[in-house]
């Protein structure tokens, strides 16, 4: 039997991203006691660091708990069922247990510290910084939007750029079926898991 998903989960949270293709890249959600949960494909690939990894990045690096991940880590957010709840009724019933919990920590996070918008708004902007201090000629690629840092952002993009230049050779190394793997809150990989 699932545990219910009313809370946190118990012990750590382990965050999986697989390179899964040529052009493709996977994530899984492996928590204590919880079915696995993520995205195959997800979102966002790129050679250097896929969007969805610039995101753990931040929320990790800045303690963010209730943005994406943090959200993963309570029993929220948007990733889906990986495993195969063996009637169909049943994986439906976990679904919609899901979609609740996630309404929950939205309405909570709206209420508060509103990390999801936060971790959102960070993400382009530290994209954005990142690519830019790699471009040989200081500009974006056509696809990144150039935005303004203000001053009360400033501090947590340098942080979230430093460690991006840390971890995107990592990534960036990957072959077919490697991944990086990264305990929640924990900005750096704990593994780099080859064939």
């Amino acid at each position: 039997m699932l545990p219910p998903v009313c809370g946190a989960y118990r012990g750590l949270m382990d965050v999986v991203f697989t390179r899964t293709g040529e052009r493709r890249y996977g994530l899984t959600i492996v928590a204590p006691g919880a079915p696995l949960r993520g995205a195959d494909p997800a979102p966002g690939y790129d050679d250097y660091i896929p969007h969805d990894l610039v995101h753990y990045v931040i929320e990790a690096e800045l303690k963010m708990s209730g943005g994406l991940y943090g959200r993963a880590a309570a029993g929220g957010g948007c990733f889906l069922l990986l495993e195969e709840t063996p009637q169909r009724r049943g994986r439906r019933r976990r679904q919609r247990q899901l979609q609740r919990r996630e309404a929950h920590l939205r309405e909570k996070d709206h209420a508060g510290s509103a990390d999801m918008a936060r971790s959102e708004r960070l993400a382009a902007l530290c994209d954005m910084a990142w690519r830019l201090r790699r471009s040989p000629k200081g500009q974006p690629p056509p696809w990144v939007p150039k935005q303004e840092i203000s001053a009360e952002d400033r501090e947590a993009v340098e942080r979230v750029v430093a460690r991006l230049d840390e971890i995107a050779p990592l990534w960036n190394a990957l072959k077919i079926g490697e991944s990086l793997t990264f305990t929640w809150p924990n900005p750096l990989p704990v593994q780099a898991a080859h064939r």
